[in-house]
C-alpha cells in the first residue's frame, strides 16, 4: 500500500462516517427550520426557504468566481424544471416540519427515492420484476401506517404537503440524473438551484410582504444554513470515498437522528404504528437506493 493512502477498506469506512456526520447535520437543519417557525416570532415557510437558498448561494458562488467557471449551459430548461421543482420541495418540506412531528415531516421527505423508482420505471417501459415493486407497494404501506392517526385531522393536509415533497423531491433527483447523463457537472446543478430558489422565494416573500427578520431568529437562521452546507459538503465526500449502496443507506440515518432530537425536544412520541410505518419507509427507501444503482450499473 502506497504511504500516506488510505486502503479501500479505511475508505470505505471514512465514506460510512461522513455520511453519518451529514445525517446528523441534516437533522440539526430540520430542528432550526422547527425552531425558527414555532418561536416568538415565527417565521413563514417562505422566509425559511429564502435564507437557506441564499446561504448556499452565497456558499458556492465565491467558489464559481474564484475558479471562473463558465455558467453557460444547453441545458437551461432542464436546469429551470429542475430547480423550480426542487423549490416547491423544499417549500412544502418546510411547511410538513412547521407543522408536525420532526421525524413524521423527514420521513415523508424521505419517500422521494420510492417516488423515482416509480419515474425510472415508467420511464423503461418494461417489467421491472418482483423487488422494485415489492419495494414501492412497502413504501406506500408504509405511509399509510404513518399517517392513519391523522386521517381526517386537521394534521392531514400538512402530511400530504409532505408527502408531496416527497415526490418533489423524486421528480428533483430524476432531473439531476438527467443533466448529469447529458454531462452537467454536480457544481452548477446546485448553483442554478440555490439561484432559482432565492429568486423564486424572494419573489413569495416580497408577495407576502417582507420585514426583517428579528434579531433573535438570527442564530437560528445562521445555524439553519450552516447545517445545511456542512451537510451538503459532508454528504459529497462520503460519496466521493464510500460505497454508493453503503453511503445511500446509511443516508436514512438523518431519520433515526431526527427522531430521537423530536423525543429530546419537543417529547414528540410516535404510535406503535407510526414507528413501524415509518420503519417500513426507510426499507423500502434502502431498497429503492439498492434498485437505483442496479439500473446505473446496467445502463453503464
Amino acid at each position: 500500500m502506497t504511504a500516506g493512502r488510505a486502503s479501500p477498506p479505511a475508505r470505505l469506512l471514512r465514506g460510512s462516517l461522513w455520511m453519518l456526520v451529514a445525517g446528523a447535520l441534516f437533522s440539526l437543519m430540520g430542528v432550526m427550520v422547527k425552531l425558527g417557525a414555532s418561536g416568538s416570532q415565527p417565521l413563514s415557510s417562505g422566509e425559511l426557504v429564502f435564507y437557506r437558498s441564499l446561504f448556499g448561494l452565497l456558499g458556492i458562488l465565491p467558489g464559481v468566481l474564484w475558479r471562473r467557471q463558465s455558467l453557460f449551459t444547453p441545458n437551461w430548461r432542464w436546469h429551470l424544471s429542475r430547480s423550480l421543482i426542487g423549490t416547491a420541495g423544499v417549500s412544502l418540506h418546510f411547511f410538513a416540519i412547521a407543522t408536525l412531528p420532526l421525524a413524521t415531516a423527514v420521513t415523508l421527505n424521505y419517500t422521494a427515492p420510492i417516488f423515482l423508482t416509480m419515474l425510472t420505471l415508467l420511464m423503461s417501459r418494461r417489467w421491472p420484476g418482483v423487488l422494485p415493486i415489492f419495494g414501492i407497494l412497502l413504501g406506500f404501506v408504509g405511509v399509510v401506517m404513518l399517517l392513519r392517526p391523522v386521517m381526517g385531522r386537521e394534521l392531514l393536509l400538512p402530511s400530504l404537503f409532505g408527502l408531496a415533497g416527497g415526490l418533489c423531491g423524486g421528480l428533483a433527483f430524476f432531473s439531476t440524473r438527467q443533466l448529469g447523463e447529458r454531462g452537467e457537472p454536480p457544481w452548477r446543478v446546485v448553483f442554478y438551484f440555490t439561484a432559482v430558489s432565492t429568486f423564486a422565494s424572494g419573489l413569495w416573500v416580497l408577495w407576502q410582504g417582507y420585514g426583517w427578520p428579528p434579531l433573535s431568529a438570527l442564530p437560528v437562521l445562521i445555524g439553519m444554513g450552516a447545517s445545511a452546507t456542512l451537510a451538503q459538503l459532508a454528504m459529497t465526500r462520503a460519496y466521493k470515498e464510500g460505497d454508493v449502496l453503503i453511503v445511500g443507506s446509511l443516508s436514512y440515518s438523518t431519520v433515526a437522528f431526527t427522531s430521537l432530537l423530536g423525543i429530546l425536544l419537543w417529547s414528540e412520541w410516535l404510535a406503535p404504528g407510526e414507528w413501524l410505518g415509518l420503519a417500513l419507509i426507510v426499507a423500502s427507501g434502502v431498497l429503492a437506493t439498492r434498485v437505483g444503482n442496479r439500473e446505473r450499473v446496467a445502463r453503464a
